[in-house]
C-alpha cells in the first residue's frame, strides 16, 4: 500500500491536534511549525479533514482547529478515506462488468487481492489517532529525557 504525503500530513495534523488541542483551538501555523509541514499544503489537508467532519475550525483571533470527536474514535482509515477518497472497493472479478468478462488473472487472483484489501482495512480501522498520539508522546519522551538535579 502506498501512502501519499497528503495522507501522512493529515495523520500528523490529527495527532498534533490530539496532543495539543485539548481545550483551545490550534492554529494551522503552529501545527505546520511543529510537524514540519508546508503551511499551504497543510491548509488544504485541514480543509479536506473538515469537509469529512473529522476536525472543526473556529474563526477569529483565538481560532484554529480541534478534532470533532475524541481521538480514540477517529481511525487512520477515516483519515485515509477523507483525504484519498474510497480506498477499498470490490475487486474487478466481483464487479458486474457489462462490456467485458473478467480476465483469467482477475478470476484467479481477485479473491486474493480482496483478502489483502480486507486485511489492510481491518488494520487501519483498528489504529486510532489516540494510539498514534500515545506513541508520539513516548518517542518524544525518549528523545528529550528529563534530567533532575
Amino acid at each position: 500500500m502506498k501512502v501519499s504525503k497528503r495522507t501522512t500530513y493529515g495523520i500528523m495534523a490529527a495527532v498534533d491536534l490530539a496532543i495539543n488541542a485539548k481545550e483551545f483551538p490550534i492554529q494551522a501555523r503552529a501545527i505546520a511549525r511543529r510537524q514540519g509541514i508546508p503551511i499551504r499544503f497543510l491548509e488544504q489537508v485541514l480543509h479536506a479533514l473538515k469537509n469529512a467532519d473529522l476536525i472543526e475550525s473556529h474563526r477569529g483571533a483565538q481560532g484554529g482547529y480541534l478534532l470533532s470527536r475524541e481521538p480514540s474514535r477517529i481511525s487512520i482509515a477515516d483519515i485515509l478515506e477523507a483525504l484519498e477518497g474510497p480506498l477499498f472497493h470490490r475487486s474487478p472479478a466481483h464487479q458486474g462488468t457489462r462490456d467485458r468478462l473478467p480476465t483469467k488473472p482477475e478470476l484467479l487472483l481477485g479473491d486474493v487481492w480482496e483478502q489483502v484489501q480486507q486485511a489492510e482495512r481491518k488494520v487501519l480501522e483498528g489504529i486510532t489517532v489516540e494510539q498514534v498520539a500515545t506513541h508520539q508522546r513516548t518517542l518524544e519522551a525518549q528523545r528529550n529525557p528529563m534530567y533532575h538535579i
